[in-house]
C-alpha cells in the first residue's frame, strides 16, 4: 500500500454523519475526504453503498483512534 494512497476509515448512512466525523479528524490534524455515489448530492437515494470517509494510508491508525473504530 502506497503512503499517499487513500483508505476508507469509516462508512456512514448519510453525509451529515460523515461530515461530523470529518470535523473530528480535522480537529485532530488529519486531512480527509468524503466519497459518495450520489451524483454530487443531487440524488441521495443512489448512495446505496453509504458515504465513505477516506484518509491517507499513513493516517489510518490515528484516524481510527479519533473516530473510535476498529479496522
Amino acid at each position: 500500500m502506497g503512503e499517499h494512497e487513500l483508505v476508507v476509515v469509516a462508512s456512514f448512512l448519510n453525509e451529515i454523519d460523515a461530515q461530523l466525523a470529518q470535523g473530528a479528524l480535522e480537529a485532530g490534524g488529519i486531512t480527509s475526504m468524503i466519497s459518495s455515489d450520489d451524483s454530487g448530492g443531487l440524488q441521495p437515494q443512489l448512495a446505496m453503498s453509504g458515504v465513505r470517509l477516506l484518509v491517507r494510508a499513513e493516517d489510518v491508525d490515528q484516524a481510527a483512534e479519533i473516530l473510535d473504530v476498529s479496522e
